[in-house]
């Protein structure tokens, strides 16, 4: 009977946290962007990814993983900045662009090559990951 009550306790205390963090993330205010990212909208984004490689985060101010991934996409503009183009668009503010490219949740990172789509990754990733794929399209 003790081990029934010490395991509901604790499985007690296990959701209690969770909810806070749930609760502290959810209320997080969106990273500053880092002066490397390009905000995206309807009106530019054709433009600017029509040279080189350019990450693109389609993002939206009430997403959990994409507040998580934010200061990834910053770190990676930041350290690339001069091989790879980073740009952020807010899919709730240019539903048009969204629609075009297909993103269907977020976040959804596209790296564009020369204005065309090279790959997709769908959801947070790590950024050594990232990183990855972009340099294997620098090539």
């Amino acid at each position: 009977m003790n081990t029934l009550i010490i395991t509901i306790s604790i499985i007690v205390i296990v959701v209690a946290y969770l909810i806070w963090q749930f609760r502290k993330i959810k209320n997080m205010p969106p990273a500053k962007d880092s002066q490397f990212v390009i905000t995206l909208s309807d009106v530019n984004m054709i433009q600017k990814i029509s040279h080189g490689v350019v990450l693109v985060d389609f993002w939206a101010a009430w997403c959990m993983p994409c507040k998580m991934i934010a200061p990834v996409i910053n770190e990676i503009a930041e350290e690339m900045k001069d091989s790879v183009s980073v740009g952020k668009l807010n899919v709730d503010e240019n539903q048009k662009m969204a629609q075009k490219f297909g993103v269907r949740s977020i976040p959804t990172l596209i790296v564009f090559k020369n204005g065309k789509e090279a790959e997709r990754i769908v959801g947070a990733k790590s950024k050594p990951a990232i990183i990855q794929i972009l340099k294997k399209h620098m090539k």
